[in-house]
């Protein structure tokens, strides 16, 4: 809760009553649905309690519609009544909460049951759909609206302006690397009207600062393995945690316990050799690559770790991101769904060439929204040595 500047007076009439001195706070507060054309980005690290926060707007909105017909003068625009809340939820994270029911707007400590009043959803034109087919609604939950098109920005932007429509987007919109997390995130905040901005406990087993990060980690033989900095942007992981070296786990962590290695490796070692792949000179990223699937303690990126982190007992754990799968298939994709530094043709010759994971690329590729039909077979046949 927010702490309240108190004037001398303040204090000494609180002083009068009997109080000592004391730090009085902002108490938390029923949504206010009377103002229109809002777009409230809540931000936070996983476990923030962003989709928590939704689900009391939901809530409040219950006791609100059972008032009486007076007060749709003030929290309705035209057809739209702010107080009847509509949830979206994107299609990406649809097994985030399996044990869950199907109408659940579901957040760590519970849910509330939604009806027909949820939709799941790939992009902004089915958004633009079922703002027009629900005239009567006139306040929008998007949970995590990340994973949308940009151009969903803008309809959200234009249905808000047009029609007083309130948009809540309970979002990340800093990624596991602690960057913007794409296009989208950062227009989102260019737009937004209201910020409201939450912090969990780090989760490390030693800490209780605040945190503002997710972190990605895989445990591999009972072990933390973080992400490295090229992981793929979207994996898509659930709140259950899972012994998998392909399949991620997310918590929050502080600055001290967020760890991310290989970030000096990608832009001094990774990216380089994607550009002089990208101009005709591929043998130095083959060699690297091959070394990552077959032989990774040779590689530079191992050497690049052993080099950073083996002597420091606090950043040690870096070292065992080397333990996690794919590590070839993770670095090719980054170079080619993200840095657009290999075109189609070389990506399909280097995964043939290297016998990559074709279906763990597909599913990651289509993720990430640059879906490649590995399968098909490279142009002109030529295999590089």
């Amino acid at each position: 809760m927010q702490r309240i500047e108190q004037s001398t007076h303040t204090e000494h009439f609180l002083k009068s009553l009997g109080f000592p001195s004391v730090e009085v706070h902002h108490a938390f507060i029923h949504f206010d649905f009377t103002r229109p054309s809002r777009r409230i980005l809540v931000i936070g690290p996983m476990g923030s309690g962003k989709t928590e926060f939704s689900a009391r707007v939901w809530r409040d909105a219950k006791v609100a519609l059972g008032k009486s017909d007076k007060i749709r003068e003030i929290t309705a625009t035209g057809d739209a009544d702010r107080r009847k809340v509509f949830f979206i939820r994107s299609l990406l994270d649809a097994q985030r909460f399996p044990d869950y029911p199907a109408d659940a707007l579901a957040y760590r400590g519970g849910y509330e049951r939604c009806g027909e009043q949820i939709a799941w959803i790939k992009d902004s034109f089915a958004l633009e759909k079922i703002l027009a087919d629900n005239p009567e609604v006139g306040t929008w939950i998007i949970d995590e609206a990340s994973f949308y098109d940009e151009r969903l920005v803008y309809v959200v932007k234009h249905a808000s302006e047009q029609r007083g429509l309130l948009f809540i987007f309970p979002a990340l919109i800093l990624n596991f690397r602690r960057d913007i997390f794409n296009p989208t995130a950062r227009l989102m905040l260019e737009t937004a009207t209201d910020v409201i901005p939450l912090t969990a406990y780090c989760e490390h087993s030693e800490c209780l600062q605040d945190s503002f990060y997710t972190y990605r980690y895989y445990t591999v033989d009972g072990l933390e393995c973080p992400a490295l900095y090229f992981d793929p942007l979207i994996v898509v992981g659930g709140d259950r945690k899972k012994e998998d070296a392909l399949e991620p786990n997310y918590c929050t962590r502080c600055d001290e316990h967020h760890y991310l290695p290989g970030k000096e490796y990608t832009y001094f070692t990774l990216k380089p050799l994607g550009e002089a792949a990208a101009s005709g000179k591929p043998q130095g990223l083959i060699k690297e690559l091959r070394l990552l699937k077959e032989d990774i303690g040779t590689s530079m990126l191992s050497l690049h770790l052993t080099e950073r982190y083996a002597e420091d007992p606090d950043q040690h754990v870096c070292i065992n991101a080397l333990r996690v799968s794919n590590i070839a298939e993770r670095a090719l994709m980054y170079l080619f769904a993200e840095q657009n530094l290999i075109h189609e043709e070389l990506l399909l010759r280097l995964v043939d060439e290297l016998s990559l994971d074709r279906e763990y690329m597909r599913k990651t590729l289509e993720h990430n929204k640059r879906t490649v039909n590995l399968d098909q077979p490279f142009l002109n046949g030529i295999l590089f040595t």
